[in-house]
């Protein structure tokens, strides 16, 4: 037995954080566990390596769901990070802080102190913002990168149509005027992945209070009465314990904070008790509250060079990797999804409820293997995506088995309010606008695909059940409030019913923020640690 001050289970997006901010005093000790290995790979390090770890059982999970009924009885593919950094090492780094309203919808729902006010401060501390000339604003860790100067030229369409659709145009997406058309702002450093791993774990591993160990599966939590003291865990076979003097906090995300909860003992007593777990605390919401964006791509042929002409040819090829080793930028430097931003569907609306994404190029897979090959198509090619923003539909996520081996059951329960297909269908017709204005419509060619401007209503959510997919954003699995009776967490992320135990990841969001996640992943975390330090 090993004793520490803090225990942190999952070197992700929000574990780094609190790992570096925890031990940053030199006054605690800290031990950081991580199932996955180190993020040397330089495909993490490339910000266009996305492609290449979407299948990569290396460094992803790899999960899969159970069938879906809303998505016509389909078994969805879910990627997440198994590896320093976590799902912030193998995203596509869109840097997203999401609408203000969503942290007052997170205020609302009893997570008391998470309202704009207070987290817009949070994001000033974690963030340096850099603008395409290298200006910086604001000293925090994370670099996020003004790369609208790098886009591919194909990009201007975009921008034309949504001024031509009677759309916004904004120059930033985290901005005071957030809707709108938008070159996305990425978090990259000189041209390289800006990861929590990078931007605060590197530094603080030099410290001789933090310890990281990689390649171990955390088994069980440990209890005295009703406080969290230690855990236990496997490495190469053999099982080791840790004790922790102040508290463990889970950090290893919204499918496996759950499971070890479950694993533990906490939980829902009828599926602990249908696995041989004996239930120390009946926690019906554990698990529950699953939250997940589902978006749909529409595939065009393009009149006129796109990515694919770059990145497909040997010769684009090279010399996209000479621009990027000569200058650090260029495609290879770049986010695929380069374009889109927050939109009202119905100007009516009080916020934008669809998430747009618009990219430069097209592409196809390819079994390889264990692993699948993404190459970009032989002619030019854009695509146009949504995700409605807020879904309403919640879902489960559960341990499969009593072992940490065993894999989680999970069932998104994807479109099952009318809401949720009402919220589809106006996507869809937002996009099928974009797609009849002048300037796309000089552009596109033939659609690879269904083209939403010559579909019905009935049409375009039949498609939308048969092809949509996850866009990677669970959260809400340990969601937090003010009543033990319908959340995980209190407000300062403490495990209702036992003392010594945080959940601290995108489990705890109480509802999904409008965009991407993993902006407000680690702006979670960062908030987090100054509560834990502070003792509350």
């Amino acid at each position: 037995m090993t004793d520490y001050d803090y225990i942190i289970v999952g070197a992700g997006s929000a574990g780094c954080v609190l790992a570096e901010r925890l031990s940053a005093s030199g006054r605690h000790s800290v031990l950081l566990l991580e199932a996955g290995g180190r993020d040397r790979s330089p495909w993490i390090s490339l910000p266009v390596g996305y492609g290449r770890m979407f299948h990569d059982p290396a460094v992803n999970w790899k999960y899969q769901t159970a069938p879906d009924p809303g998505l016509d009885g389909r078994s969805g593919y879910w990627p997440r990070g198994k590896v320093v950094g976590g799902s912030g090492s193998i995203n596509a780094m869109v840097y997203a802080r999401g609408l203000p309203g969503d942290f007052d919808d997170w205020a609302d729902a009893g997570a008391t102190g998470w309202g704009w006010d207070t987290v817009s401060q949070v994001y000033a501390a974690l963030e340096t913002r850099v603008a395409p000339d290298g200006t910086c604003d604001g000293a925090g860790p994370i670099h996020v990168q003004d790369v609208s100067d790098q886009i591919h030229p194909v990009n201007r369409h975009f921008f034309a149509a949504a001024g031509q659709a009677g759309l916004p145009v904004t120059d930033d997406i985290n901005g005071p005027h957030a809707e709108g058309a938008a070159a996305y702002r990425i978090n990259t450093r000189r041209g390289r992945r800006n990861s929590s791993a990078r931007a605060f774990l590197r530094p603080a591993l030099r410290r001789r209070n933090l310890t990281l160990r990689v390649g171990v599966l955390a088994e069980r939590i440990h209890f005295e009465g009703r406080r969290a003291t230690s855990l236990s865990f496997l490495a190469s076979g053999t099982r080791h314990q840790a004790r922790a003097a102040r508290e463990i906090i889970l950090s290893a995300g919204s499918v496996s904070s759950p499971r070890l909860l479950q694993l533990s003992g906490i939980g829902p007593a009828e599926v602990l008790r249908a696995h041989g777990i004996a239930p120390l605390l009946d926690a019906q919401h554990v698990g529950g509250n699953l939250q997940d964006h589902l978006g749909i791509d529409y595939f065009f042929h393009a009149n006129e060079p796109t990515l694919n002409n770059d990145l497909r040819p040997l010769l684009g090829k090279v010399r996209a990797a000479l621009r990027y080793g000569l200058a650090r930028r260029g495609p290879l430097a770049l986010s695929v999804n380069q374009c889109g931003g927050y939109f009202r569907s119905d100007p009516g609306l009080n916020r934008p409820d669809q998430q747009l994404y618009f990219n430069p190029v097209t592409y196809t897979t390819t079994p390889k293997g264990t692993r699948t090959v993404i190459q970009p198509d032989p002619f030019p090619g854009v695509i146009l995506g949504f995700q409605p923003s807020r879904p309403t539909s919640r879902g489960r996520i559960d341990i499969g088995g009593p072992a940490p081996q065993d894999a989680p059951v999970i069932r998104p329960e994807a479109l099952s309010t009318r809401a949720d297909a009402d919220a589809v269908i106006a996507g869809a017709r937002l996009s099928a606008r974009i797609l009849a204005t002048p300037a796309l419509r000089g552009l596109l060619g033939k659609p690879m695909g269904p083209d939403p401007r010559e579909m019905s209503d009935d049409d375009l959510l039949a498609d939308f059940r048969a092809r949509a997919s996850t866009v990677f954003h669970p959260v809400g699995t340990c969601r937090m409030g003010d009543n033990p009776r319908q959340a995980v967490l209190d407000p300062q992320l403490k495990v209702f019913g036992v003392d010594g135990l945080r959940v601290v990841d995108a489990s705890a969001f109480p509802n999904i923020t409008s965009g991407n996640t993993n902006a407000p992943t680690m702006m979670l975390a960062y908030r987090a640690a100054d509560l834990i330090l502070a003792g509350v």
